[in-house]
């Protein structure tokens, strides 16, 4: 199967990076976050065992360094159950076909995510004339075009549980991509967003290097429905997650997550939504 997996053709290593990069995080005794430069991935599980999960696949190229915080996090020649994806833009599809070469894994996606990972179909291209600083004057850089992982990716259950994450549900939070995801833990309130909001303002170079916290909406560049967006957030603030892992920034928690997210709720529109750019939809205001 191997042979049917590929990249698209604009894919390539993107020169950007956070002084967090290469840094990871327990975030729960089983939930760690990671760093690959510029984006997060999570390992869910207990590290007593060798049942957890990946979420997410990081920047081109990082599958070697995902590999090795595998075994660093579960032990040498560990692999997890499954990969799941948040949605499929090469920022968290980076290492996808390495990973499953070399684990021989399943890896699942909302439905509506399928046509970017199995060739079909590319993302909307990424707007740098949306307000924002140099990231998203740097966008048209980063890749768009579909990547093909086959028949190795699947469609996730539509009852909501997730491969593998017991007492996870996936919720379809949409607006970044059609099929972004985010899964929740009602036990704990453990809430991995994937980009439907960050925790740093993604678009400008200097605070993605230095990751200065503050809560934002998905990364301006690549948002292509900011009306699904807002009501994506209206409905992660309403689980009252504790905890909270998101795509790009720090893990936030506790009372400073609970006041960030109701602030973006309530001011998306000022807070998230661009003044201007080509995916800007005037009605959201």
């Amino acid at each position: 199967m191997d042979k049917e997996m590929n990249y698209g053709s604009d894919y390539k290593f993107i020169p950007a990076t956070s002084i967090r990069s290469g840094m990871g995080i327990e975030v729960l005794s089983d939930l760690f976050c990671h760093t690959i430069q510029i984006v997060n991935i999570c390992l869910v599980g207990n590290t007593e065992t060798d049942d957890f999960v990946l979420v997410d696949a990081g920047m081109p190229e990082s599958a070697n360094e995902i590999i090795s915080v595998t075994e660093e996090r579960f032990g040498a020649n560990s692999r997890p159950k499954a990969i799941i994806l948040t949605h499929g833009h090469f920022d968290h599809v980076g290492g996808i076909i390495e990973l499953i070469k070399q684990w021989n894994v399943p890896v699942y996606a909302h439905q509506l995510e399928m046509p970017f990972l199995t060739g079909k179909k590319s993302y909307p291209s990424p707007d740098p004339t949306v307000e924002g600083g140099m990231v998203a004057k740097m966008s048209p850089l980063f890749p768009n075009e579909p990547i093909d992982l086959g028949n190795n990716v699947q469609t996730l259950p539509s009852d909501g549980t997730v491969p593998h994450m017991p007492g996870f549900k996936w919720i379809h939070t949409p607006g970044h991509a059609p099929g972004h995801i985010s899964l929740f833990r009602e036990k704990d309130r453990a809430l991995i967003a994937g980009d439907a909001f960050v925790t740093v303002k993604q678009e400008y170079l200097y605070k993605v290097f230095t990751q200065e916290q503050e809560i934002s909406g998905p990364p301006r560049y690549l948002t292509t429905d900011w009306r699904a967006a807002k009501e994506s957030v209206i409905k992660l603030e309403a689980l009252h997650p504790a905890v909270a892992v998101t795509g790009h920034g720090l893990p936030m928690s506790g009372e400073l997550l609970t006041t960030s997210l109701k602030k973006l709720v309530n001011e998306f529109d000022q807070i998230a939504v661009p003044e201007y750019g080509k995916y800007v939809n005037k009605g959201v205001h």
